[in-house]
């Protein structure tokens, strides 16, 4: 927890209201996500009870199985599933624009969908649940003796490309409430209380009259507020027990629909609750104005959609079951890219993201003193000159310079401008002088004077720092070229009957 969270933390409990750690919103939130509550069968992993689905606040769609030890309704269940988040899906797809990849010859044009589908859980819990049914769905044969209708498996490849993608902080194709509200409002609560979707909304937006602990309070009971899944209320479990035990004791078809319907009702209580606090989180959320970047990273979301749609199309394999070791390092290379490069436009975006990385030195403010615009240095050739401008700043008292001599700086009100540190010096008062080299964002001139707006003015007050938005990503080799060193290319994956074999529990 960073030094601005934990003074944000210390406040809201002594105001007893959520206090904002944001200025904008870090992630992009469509006009038509689609909203899926799962709850899942007490004392197993991923065997489904109900869901509440759909993208409708006023209609959902309430997903249940009556007995989910029977094997034929848990597929039922995927089914219906799928028939509601495909057709989301497919509606994402109907209409595209083009875009280019590559430079030079190797230029190519693509067609990227204008809509990406987003799916939004309850939290944490709910991203691993969809994890995990979408492992036991995407492997399921459609011919022999145990098949399955062939949504099952496409369904099952959509959610594990959900759930892959969830793990990418740059993405917003499935996101988590929690998380989503834990990164925009501090609570006077733990992080881990910061998971119960109701009390922390209770604090973020308490009911009238109230303040956010009391509200808090109240909205830990299970009575009031079940949980928001998948797991299920332990006094709840008891309810449903005995209702399935009546289901499974029921002497005809008439019977069972009346406990089934029973059972329904009882489920549709316990989602409900969240459901609604879904939607009143979406409300808050958009009342954020987006980061200028968030576009930019949602455009990447739709080309990896669109991208994923066509090889569906061609009747792609599904998932591998785990990673081949040469993939598994290209995985983690692009996440440890996607951290840097999200870490750096949230604090290009959001002044209070990059008062943290003053306050640990990687960043620092200052107004311009001085600025030598006719300065220009040797260059590689001999003889040669190159034209480097300087500006000089002038920090705060209060601000610290943990910077060295030489670092290479971006200012984001300049991004596309380069600089490098040239003299630090600490003076009386405490304040520091900071002597910066620009080099390049100058709409390509190579000699004075500046374009306007490009060379910072004497009295501007600028901040800079190490985050570079734009940094390249890690350069590995294709698939095809990899070395026989580390296996060569790796071969494709092929579902076996062992993969179709796994268990639900």
């Amino acid at each position: 927890m960073s030094v601005l969270s934990t003074v944000a933390t210390l406040t809201a409990s002594r105001t007893g209201r959520a206090e904002p750690l944001r200025t904008v919103r870090h992630q992009h939130l469509d006009e038509k996500p689609f909203v899926l509550v799962p709850l899942t069968l007490a004392g197993e992993a991923c065997a489904p009870l109900a869901a509440l689905a759909g993208t409708d606040p006023e209609h959902p769609t309430l997903l249940t199985v009556h007995q989910p030890r029977n094997r034929a309704e848990r597929f039922r269940f995927a089914e219906r599933l799928a028939a509601l988040l495909l057709a989301y899906i497919d509606g994402c797809r109907t209409e595209a624009e083009p875009y280019t990849v590559g430079r030079g010859k190797e230029k190519e044009e693509r067609l990227r969908c204008r809509r990406a589908p987003q799916l939004l859980v309850p939290n944490g819990e709910g991203i691993a649940y969809v994890r995990l049914l979408g492992r036991l769905t995407r492997l399921r044969a459609t011919k022999g003796p145990y098949a399955v209708d062939p949504s099952v498996p496409t369904l099952g490849k959509w959610l594990t490309w959900f759930a892959d993608l969830a793990e990418f902080p740059d993405s917003g194709a499935m996101l988590a409430m929690t998380r989503l509200l834990a990164a925009n409002w501090a609570t006077g609560q733990s992080s881990s209380e910061d998971s119960h979707l109701a009390s922390l909304l209770a604090w973020i937006d308490p009911p009238e009259g109230s303040d956010g602990a009391r509200a808090a309070r109240e909205a830990e009971d299970p009575a009031v507020w079940p949980p928001a899944g998948p797991s299920t209320d332990p006094v709840f479990d008891r309810t449903l027990h005995e209702l399935m035990t009546r289901y499974d004791e029921a002497s005809d078809d008439r019977g069972r629909e009346a406990v089934g319907r029973q059972i329904d009702r009882e489920l549709s209580s316990q989602m409900l609750p969240t459901w609604h606090l879904m939607w009143r989180g979406v409300e808050l959320l958009r009342k954020l104005p987006e980061g200028a970047h968030v576009p930019g990273r949602w455009a990447l979301d739709r080309r990896w959609f669109s991208e994923y749609a066509e090889y569906l199309d061609a009747d792609g394999r599904p998932q591998a079951r785990r990673d081949q070791a040469v993939r598994a390092a290209r995985r983690l290379a692009r996440l440890e890219d996607a951290v840097t490069r999200y870490e750096a436009q949230r604090a290009y975006d959001d002044p209070l993201v990059m008062a943290e990385y003053e306050l640990t030195g990687e960043a620092f403010t200052g107004t311009v003193t001085a600025r030598d615009e006719d300065r220009f240095v040797p260059g590689d050739r001999p003889g040669s000159q190159v034209w480097r401008p300087t500006i000089t700043l002038r920090t705060g008292t209060d601000t610290r310079v943990g910077l060295a001599v030489g670092t290479e700086v971006k200012s984001p009100a300049r991004p596309g401008q380069g600089a490098r540190i040239l003299d630090v010096r600490q003076e009386d008062d405490g304040s520091h002088t900071v002597v910066l080299q620009l080099e390049g964002g100058f709409a390509r001139k190579r000699k004075p004077p500046a374009p306007a707006g490009t060379l910072a003015e004497t009295g501007e007050e600028l901040t800079y720092t190490t985050l570079n938005p734009t940094a390249m990503p890690s350069a590995l080799p294709d698939e095809e070229n990899t070395p026989w060193t580390h296996g060569g290319p790796p071969q494709p994956y092929e579902p076996t009957d062992e993969d179709a074999e796994e268990t639900w529990e």
